[in-house]
């Protein structure tokens, strides 16, 4: 993954399980994670810049201020095709996947995660590749 500034806006502990929201921040020209589904929902609010998604088969671009979901269980991704970042909230019910997110940016800052980020996350499965340039 690249330097993707990160913060834990919501985490599961504070919405008994319920809900998490992540602010992410992706770099210019990023390609995006491979194609991939799990057992929780993602809501993708864009802030700034703009962002391709891919939801099954289609293709859909959003700007600052839309947002774009993908239901668990189908298959997604994203890409940033623009020069510029993109900042987005990803929304996720059932909460869990932030801590994915905390353990990354701890990473990159050279610290230790925060005790709630070593909880299990939810398993992704990957079922394709990256967005086609």
């Amino acid at each position: 993954m690249p330097d993707i500034p990160t913060k834990v806006v919501l985490r599961s502990e504070e919405s008994d399980g319920v809900v998490s929201i992540v602010d992410n921040v992706v770099p210019g020209n990023w390609p995006g994670p491979f194609l991939h589904k799990h057992d929780f929902d993602e809501a993708f609010y864009v802030l700034e810049g703009e962002l391709v998604f891919q939801v099954e088969d289609a293709l859909i671009t959003k700007r600052a201020g839309d947002m774009a979901f993908a239901p668990r269980g189908v298959a997604h991704t994203f890409t940033n095709r623009a020069d510029a970042p993109a900042r987005y909230l990803l929304v996720c019910t059932p909460a869990g996947f932030e801590r994915y997110f905390a353990r990354m940016a701890a990473e990159r800052a050279g610290e230790e995660p925060p005790e709630w980020a070593l909880q299990p996350t939810p398993p992704v499965e990957r079922v394709g590749p990256q967005i086609g340039r």
